[in-house]
């Protein structure tokens, strides 16, 4: 992880900018409304790794990861103007940090310390030499905005998200949540430009442009950075979006939408996205549902996803994924979590309590074939204190991809066991 310090103080200058126009100019009997708040968070993940497995060697029969977040939210509000930081601090001591160092510049799904290398602004100060402890101090929102009946304009370190898909979001391409991630109370930011036009008819338009720069050069590129305008809008009580954008060097257009059907939901997102190599297509649907069984209330879905930037017929081995540039370089930016093109997923939340639910989760490959079988629990054990836990259980012979993708060895993969997820968040 880099430190920039001329970027860096930049950045806060401008954040100090912000502030003090948020609070300057309004009329004398506007006042200034301020809010503080935030969370600490621990978490504790432990990780079966198999005998055939490539990380055998690094992490031993299994790895325990503990981690310690906490994270300030400061807003000042004033006559539409809006002043916004978080910050976060992360403190690490997790064995599979370990991967990180050992397989550097790797698109492999291996746990590493957070940094701002693409984002325009480096706001992450970190202590991490490739070991298994880290600390890292950043600021994950830092913007300003202002705000009329019909006009909203914000500039900074913010997050947004695009799309229809609940668990697979090809329309979302700004930092999307991995689909197993158990905790997704808050989307890393990126900086940039947000625009947003509210029409008389609840129709709106949205615009962003996404500054980066290139990691290796340190330089801003327009080829590293993206613009897009999306347009959402009203059929009756159905809705739809249209999506336009220049991603990095591709080209994507979108379009999705949310129908009601009887007492049912469906939601859809189709992409087409032409890169230098290809015109690709990706789609994901669901049909979602609410009931009552046995006097408990129960949500569920069921999600189609197909990524056209996905290999065919569960070909995963490293010259075939080393012949699938597009793939590899989303995997690399944290865009895709998939290797195949088709999968189905599925998922209930049941109420046991009005404290407790649980959310059954199931992730199925439809190439290979394989899953990825989870539990997740979520009880709210006390005011402003949430436990919140995961089994996770990976299925599929050797070779496929939750079973374990192969590697150059004979008969060792890039494979991990069940795993275990536990938090404790206190909220303040």
């Amino acid at each position: 992880m880099i430190f920039r310090p001329g970027k860096s103080l930049a950045a806060l200058l401008q954040g100090a900018v912000f502030l003090m126009l948020a609070a300057a100019s309004p009329p004398a009997a506007a006042e200034t409304e301020w809010s503080f708040g935030g969370h600490s968070k621990f978490q504790f993940i432990y990780l079966d790794i198999p005998d055939n497995s490539l990380f055998r060697p690094v992490l031993g029969s299994g790895a325990t990861d503990n981690y310690l977040e906490t994270r300030l939210n400061l807003d000042a509000q004033r006559q539409g103007w809006k002043f916004e930081l978080d910050y976060q601090f992360i403190a690490a001591y997790a064995e599979t940090l370990r991967l990180a160092g050992f397989f550097p510049d790797s698109a492999l799904p291996v746990n590493s310390v957070i940094n701002d290398d693409r984002r325009w602004w480096n706001l992450t100060w970190s202590s991490w030499n490739g070991g298994q402890t880290a600390l890292v101090h950043r600021l994950d929102r830092l913007n300003v905005s202002y705000s009329t009946d019909h006009t909203v304009w914000r500039f900074g370190r913010q997050a947004i998200s695009w799309g229809n898909g609940m668990i697979f979001t090809p329309m979302d391409i700004f930092n999307p949540f991995d689909p197993a991630a158990v905790d997704k109370e808050y989307k890393t930011g990126d900086d940039m430009l947000y625009g947003q036009y509210l029409l008389n008819n609840g129709n709106d338009v949205q615009g962003v442009a996404v500054v980066r720069r290139n990691p290796r050069s340190g330089e801003v590129e327009s080829d590293q950075s993206s613009f897009a305008v999306k347009f959402h809008g009203f059929l009756g009580l159905n809705e739809f979006d249209l999506l336009a954008a220049q991603h990095f060097s591709d080209q994507v257009l979108g379009a999705g939408g949310i129908i009601s059907i009887g007492g049912a939901i469906w939601r859809g997102d189709l992409t087409w996205t032409r890169t230098d190599r290809d015109k690709t297509l990706s789609a994901a649907t669901s049909l979602g549902y609410s009931w009552n069984w046995g006097g408990r209330n129960i949500s569920g879905l069921v999600e189609y996803y197909y990524s056209g930037f996905g290999q065919k017929d569960g070909a995963y081995s490293p010259a075939d994924l080393l012949g699938n540039p597009d793939l590899l370089k989303r995997l690399e930016r944290g865009e895709l979590f998939t290797l195949a093109r088709h999968y189905i997923a599925a998922s209930a939340t049941i109420e046991m309590t009005p404290l407790l639910l649980l959310t059954p989760n199931v992730f199925i490959n439809l190439d290979d074939p394989s899953a990825l079988a989870q539990l997740v629990v979520q009880y709210n054990w006390k005011q402003n204190l949430v436990v919140l836990g995961s089994l996770n259980i990976p299925i599929g012979p050797d070779g496929s991809e939750y079973g374990g993708t192969a590697t150059p060895f004979d008969d060792i993969y890039f494979s991990t066991g069940p795993g275990v997820f536990t938090q404790l968040a206190w909220y303040f």
